[in-house]
């Protein structure tokens, strides 16, 4: 038996590398050999304890790509040596809202890197339908493709026919994939709101709009804009949304606001102005679509990794000692 390099929590509030057993492949499953693995905030309230089931110990990591080095039985859609990305949702097939095709909303769902063993780890285990072939795409880019899927899940939530300008509080990692998501889905003016000024300057080198969180830079986008999507998990953020919606438009809650956090809403004010809210939650089978858009501009998206570093010093960041300036990936090329 060898043993792999991996990062674990193998407590609540604590984050070790280690090594582990190399994984073998069971039935409809391949062994990846990881290549790429970003960092997502859910990590943090993971190794916290705060989501999921806290199935310590637990190799954390659910945005990750690589190359199949093993096949299980049975499995015949992959070949040693296939590039791929994981789609790191795990789903049951047979409860109420996987039978509407809400498999992100599975009433047992888990998911790699939060109930079982994911992506932080030289080697990682999965089901043979979640490893997505890339084709020749660069392994760190093609790991976007999960933060990616989440927010094409949520456009399809809202919908974004006739939609024609957008406003998207939030310039980190997240809230530029949502700018660019829209922009690629055909909205012709995405303007992207937040308070550092090189987030604002790098949204604009990607051909979005990029306004400073000021009342006064904000006060022309009043009951102004068709979309108003808050990225940034604020919750006194996601309470101005609809301010800045025109009349008949749509808001989307993406952020992760703390369970407590509770925002007012006039619902005279939605039923008057006839606006549209939803939320949306991670990804559901949207791989494909965002690998999609990925390779037809992957230059653009591979910007957005900021923090190219080994597995050792992913701990760092994930207890704060570390930040990073975008998206944070663990490469192990």
């Amino acid at each position: 038996m060898t043993y792999l390099k991996a990062l674990i929590f193998p407590r609540k509030d604590e984050a070790v590398i280690d090594t582990l057993p190399d994984p073998k492949a069971g039935a409809g499953e391949v062994v990846v050999a990881v290549k790429a693995s970003g960092i997502c905030g859910t990590d943090i309230e993971v190794m916290h304890g705060a989501y999921g089931a806290s199935a310590f110990p637990l190799v954390p990591g659910h945005e990750f790509s690589g190359e199949v080095i093993a096949v299980g039985a049975g499995v015949d859609t992959l070949t040693v040596g296939t590039r791929v990305v994981i789609d790191p949702n795990i789903h049951c097939g047979e409860c109420d809202p996987c039978g509407r095709g809400l498999f992100n909303l599975c009433d047992k769902l888990g998911a790699y890197g939060v109930s079982t063993h994911g992506g932080f780890a030289e080697q990682c285990v999965v089901r043979a339908e979640a490893a997505i072939p890339i084709g020749d795409l660069d392994f760190a880019t093609a790991a976007l493709c999960e933060p990616l899927g989440c927010v094409l899940n949520g456009i399809e939530a809202i919908g974004i026919e006739g939609v024609r300008t957008a406003l998207v509080f939030g310039a980190g990692p997240i809230g530029l994939l949502m700018g660019l998501a829209l922009k690629a889905g055909g909205v012709g003016d995405v303007t992207m709101v937040d308070i550092t000024p090189s987030r604002l300057e790098l949204a604009r080198s990607f051909g979005l709009g990029g306004i400073e969180s000021r009342e006064a830079a904000l006060a022309d986008k009043h009951q102004a804009v068709d979309l108003v999507v808050d990225c940034t998990g604020v919750a006194a953020v996601a309470a101005t949304l609809t301010t800045y919606a025109i009349n008949g438009g749509k808001v989307l809650y993406f952020g992760v606001c703390s369970p407590d956090a509770r925002i007012e809403i006039s619902p005279f004010e939605v039923f008057r102005r006839q606006l549209t809210l939803a939320g949306a939650h991670s990804l559901n089978h949207n791989i494909p679509q965002a690998l999609a858009i990925i390779q037809n501009d992957p230059a653009t998206f591979a910007r957005l990794i900021s923090d190219r570093v080994t597995l050792e010093e992913i701990p760092s960041y994930l207890e704060g000692e570390k930040r990073g300036g975008l998206k944070v990936q663990a490469l192990f090329y």
